[in-house]
């Protein structure tokens, strides 16, 4: 299902959370997996990392009630602003050169990468299935830290009452053909939106999946494209790839080994496809290999090369996808002739699953008021806080969660042959 299930504010007064709304009443199953998850720790609470950081998961902290009692929505810690961009931000050169400090390039994404396939690789590792991962639902702070958003279109199944709570979400170009086939959420369905959201990172922003297959209608999606298992990047004489489209051979070659099992056997056999571990392994040797370009800043690459094909492409293209003056001198690309096809935003942090135009602002900027013909109450722990002003009632801090190195993220990272420093 697409997006707009709810929309996202944040609370005037009260600037460490924001309040998710949902637009249709909640039916009864979803109300009780949001009950159990609030009484559940946030299963990736804890990062790697001695440093404060954002969470790996935006995990409720609360519930949001109408005055009859109805659940409406839930709260979250606040993050974002400047210092975060949706990941779909990063997958476009105007986003990139608006969020990245001048010099941060290819490695910083690949860092990205990294983050992101650990961060799989720690739900899977907790029981825990995605279900909806996407450019969309990820925003990424300026060291290259990512968290997922979208925790309500988690699967798991509950520990205490073992009741299965199923995903029922999932974003077009990221969505694996099992699962259009109407399959169930699976880890390896995740497995498939990581290869893709991996390659898109190394590429600077092309889909796997992009371009006109020979054959097909001039008029088919990328979404058409994984149904039919027809990808550029296993099958380049059977697509019309787009004329700007980075050279597959940019990926280190363990890495493109990666991606074209993930596209090509792995994408009619889910049991053939690279798991998320073994994405995190090969991105994990990348690391340590990279070479930085002499000419312009911000061309890092592979050690497997023998130039930098990001200087070659704007030779070619007259584009430097991450500087933002051309060679030719010429300004820039404008965002909308930039913007590949399903991302939201070029910048800063939007509601990820918010599909209604007018709507489309800053957290920041769209707030709880008054002036709502209704009144909402968020329940935190002592008491009650009324988000729209009115009889004020007493409340105590909401539950907050500390950031400290846990015991099964080194076992994990033993497990992977990793540090549990997961530093760009």
């Amino acid at each position: 299902m697409a997006g707009g299930r709810a929309a996202l504010y944040s609370i005037e007064g009260c600037a460490d959370y924001f309040v998710r709304i949902y637009r249709e009443p909640l039916s009864p199953h979803q109300e009780r997996k949001l009950r159990r998850m609030l009484t559940m720790s946030p299963p990736l609470g804890n990062r790697p990392t001695h440093e404060p950081l954002s969470p790996e998961l935006a995990w409720p902290t609360a519930l949001v009630k109408s005055p009859d009692g109805a659940v409406i929505g839930y709260a979250m810690h606040c993050f974002g602003g400047p210092d975060h961009v949706l990941l779909a931000g990063l997958l476009t050169r105007s986003g990139r050169l608006r969020f990245l400090p001048r010099g941060a390039g290819w490695q910083f994404l690949l860092g990205v990468g990294w983050n992101l396939a650990f961060i799989v690789t720690r739900m899977h590792h907790e029981g825990l299935v995605i279900g909806d991962l996407s450019s969309g639902n990820v925003i990424v702070d300026r060291s290259g830290f990512v968290t997922f958003l979208d925790w309500d279109s988690i699967d798991f199944t509950d520990p205490v009452t073992e009741e299965h709570f199923p995903s029922l979400a999932w974003t077009p170009g990221y969505c694996a053909p099992e699962r259009q086939r109407g399959g169930s959420a699976t880890a390896a369905g995740d497995d498939f939106a990581l290869a893709v959201l991996i390659y898109q990172l190394l590429t600077g922003g092309d889909h796997p999946y992009g371009g006109v297959s020979h054959g097909s209608s001039s008029d088919a999606t990328v979404q058409d494209n994984i149904a039919s298992g027809i990808s550029y990047v296993v099958y380049p004489d059977r697509v019309t790839a787009p004329h700007s489209t980075i050279d597959p051979a940019v990926l280190p070659p363990a890495l493109l080994q990666l991606a074209q099992a993930a596209f090509g056997r792995g994408a009619g056999d889910p049991a053939k496809r690279p798991d998320s571990a073994e994405w995190l392994r090969a991105l994990d040797q990348e690391r340590s290999r990279i070479q930085a370009c002499t000419a312009r800043p911000g061309h890092t690459y592979g050690s497997h090369l023998s130039a930098c094909p990001w200087c070659e492409h704007a030779d070619t293209t007259g584009l430097d996808i991450f500087n933002p003056v051309t060679p030719s001198g010429s300004l820039p690309m404008s965002a909308a002739d930039d913007a590949p096809p399903h991302s939201d935003a070029v910048g800063g942090l939007r509601h990820p699953v918010d599909d209604r135009r007018e709507e489309r602002r800053r957290p920041a900027e769209r707030r709880l008021r008054s002036r709502v013909p209704w009144q909402a109450f968020l329940d935190g722990a002592g008491g009650t806080f009324d988000l729209f002003g009115g009889a004020k009632r007493p409340r105590e801090p909401l539950p907050a969660f500390e950031a400290t190195l846990a015991d099964d993220v080194h076992e994990l990272c033993l497990a992977l042959g990793l540090t549990a420093e997961d530093d760009n």
